[in-house]
């Protein structure tokens, strides 16, 4: 499955979230390891152009139109889709990889670029374009999801160039970020999620948060513009006083908000990846998701805390029954957590 020489022109598709993203820059890493030559561009959600800019794996960005199955985005007009297939197949890529999932929707939109090679990820059942069926390989089913992308590269000959995650930050990250918190000991507390399946409930990171505080650490909010009620009902919650950063930051000054962190308590979302790629130690609530697949490697830095329920992973954006998987898990839990990790990394 080695691929050819010559390979100048290579589209990467994988339209996704933030932490899904990151969990793929090692394979991406990979890719520009084996190709030095190519030019690789990812197709991607817009959100992406941002971390994009700054990947040294990456050479160009496109945007993907809401596409008809995939949930992320709302389907783009059929004019609209039918414009970027021709402008994708007017770029005559030499080769084309799938690296957004199982393949069942994406197989069709990858074969759609019209390049010269395909590769990338078949579930059972899903199509595999025909005279690169040795370039699929089966979905992994099992272990994190770097190992599984890197799984890809790996069989098509490309060797590894590390598992840690990529998150380049700049001097004037770090200057922006100290300018938002000022000195002391600071924890990021961040309530978000894309989902609400996957959020533990406000008035509980509120409990963590003043569990902390109590302790002498100073807290800040985090969340993104939309999250601002959120946060507020967070800071609203709390009987000490926290630092409210909602809307107040970019990626990469959120990316070093968290580096200068003594300790992130998220739910398992975005900035979990971002605080395992930046080393800053997590204590990270897993509501619904699969825990095996998307937990941080280093299990001493970051602690993941779930509780095991029938319907893990979830499929649902608003959980249909009484949030058992979010509710299981304790303030004390993610309290006692926190604090051993802090004393961990303080060690």
């Amino acid at each position: 499955m080695a691929l050819p020489p010559g390979l100048a022109r290579v589209v990467v598709l994988r339209a996704l979230m933030l932490g899904d993203l990151l969990c793929a820059t090692p394979a991406l890493r990979a890719l520009r390891a084996g190709l030095p030559q190519a030019r690789i561009t990812l197709v991607g959600l817009p959100w992406a152009r941002e971390l994009v800019s700054r990947l040294a794996s990456v050479d160009e960005f496109v945007e993907l139109p809401g596409w008809p199955g995939l949930p992320e985005r709302a389907a783009a007009p059929r004019a609209e889709q039918l414009a970027f297939l021709a402008a994708m197949r007017a770029r005559r890529w030499h080769l084309a990889v799938q690296m957004h999932g199982s393949g069942q929707v994406v197989n069709p939109l990858l074969a759609a670029f019209g390049a010269r090679l395909n590769a990338g990820f078949a579930a059972p059942g899903a199509p595999r374009p025909g005279a690169d069926r040795r370039r699929f390989i089966a979905w992994p089913e099992q272990g994190r999801e770097t190992g599984r992308l890197l799984a890809l590269t790996d069989a098509l000959g490309l060797r590894r160039a590390g598992d840690a995650l990529d998150f380049p930050l700049r001097p004037g990250d770090h200057e922006r970020a100290a300018a938002l918190l000022g000195p002391g000991r600071w924890v990021l507390v961040h309530a978000g999620a894309q989902l609400p399946s996957r959020r533990w409930p406000a008035e509980r990171f509120a409990a963590v948060a003043d569990g902390l505080a109590a302790g002498g650490w100073r807290v800040a909010l985090t969340g993104t513009e939309g999250e601002r009620a959120l946060v507020a009902a967070v800071a609203a919650a709390m009987r000490h006083p926290a630092l409210d950063l909602a809307g107040r930051s970019d990626l990469w000054t959120l990316g070093a908000l968290v580096a200068r962190a003594a300790l992130v308590v998220c739910n398992d979302t975005g900035l979990s990846h971002v605080a395992a790629a930046l080393g800053t130690p997590s204590v990270v609530v897993a509501s619904g998701s699969d825990v095996a697949r998307w937990a941080p490697a280093d299990t001493r830095r970051h602690r993941v805390l779930w509780q095991p329920v029938a319907c893990r992973p979830c499929a649902h954006a608003v959980c249909p029954t009484a949030h058992e998987c979010a509710l299981g898990v304790r303030v004390d839990m993610v309290l006692d957590a926190a604090r051993a990790t802090l004393e961990n990394a303080d060690a």
